[in-house]
């Protein structure tokens, strides 16, 4: 935790993907250090809110894990929407997941803050034996495109906390001089709120 005289920031980040490439698992353990074999499927979308310290400063990550399914799809601007940070998820078995993870961040590029940080997930790379989307692949693509990349294991815990960490590192680098907490406001998106509740009615 940051310490008495450091700063508290809270950031609004999304997570994206495929149904089933392991987005609620990454939050789960990321958030509980937990991992359950069969996840149900999210509705809708699930909140969770976790806090990250940087130096003297603390990052409270107010997650947002939106469900991957077709029909959810219409929803999740109402999500990313003033998000500082989103985390686009793919299952390094699926290739399908791979190509609907770059329409997810051709998505974010078109609407959301164009300040935002966006991370590439490869998921679970704890099946390597299985693995359909080649890490030198995921990476040119991530690279051409301005994210940065790292594959991950909900089940193994391996780069979870690393990809959280990166984000906030990232985040503070964007805004190395703002300090929402001197003003008692905390910083969604770009700009200073009173509140996450009172930003955004829907999340």
């Amino acid at each position: 935790m940051a310490s008495s005289g450091g700063k508290n920031i809270n950031a609004k980040l999304v997570l994206l993907g495929d149904v089933g490439t392991g987005k609620s698992s990454l939050v789960l353990r990321f958030v509980k250090g937990q991992f359950m074999e069969f996840q149900e499927s999210t509705i809708g979308a699930a909140f969770f809110s976790q806090t990250v310290a940087i130096d003297e400063t603390a990052i409270k990550f107010e997650i947002w894990d939106t469900a991957g399914q077709e029909r959810y799809h219409s929803l999740a601007p109402m999500y990313y929407r003033g998000a500082m940070a989103a985390i686009v998820v793919y299952d390094i078995t699926n290739q399908n997941s791979f190509d609907r993870a770059k329409k997810w961040v051709q998505e974010l590029r078109l609407q959301g803050d164009l300040d935002m940080v966006v991370a590439l997930a490869g998921n679970k790379a704890d099946l390597p034996d299985a693995r359909k989307v080649t890490t030198e692949e995921a990476k040119a693509y991530a690279q051409q495109n301005g994210l940065f990349f790292m594959e991950t294991s909900a089940k193994t815990a391996v780069n979870v906390s690393d990809i959280f960490q990166e984000i906030a590192r990232r985040l503070l680098q964007l805004r190395p001089t703002q300090n929402p907490a001197a003003t008692g406001a905390v910083l969604v998106g770009n700009r200073p709120q009173e509140s996450v509740a009172n930003s955004q009615s829907c999340c």
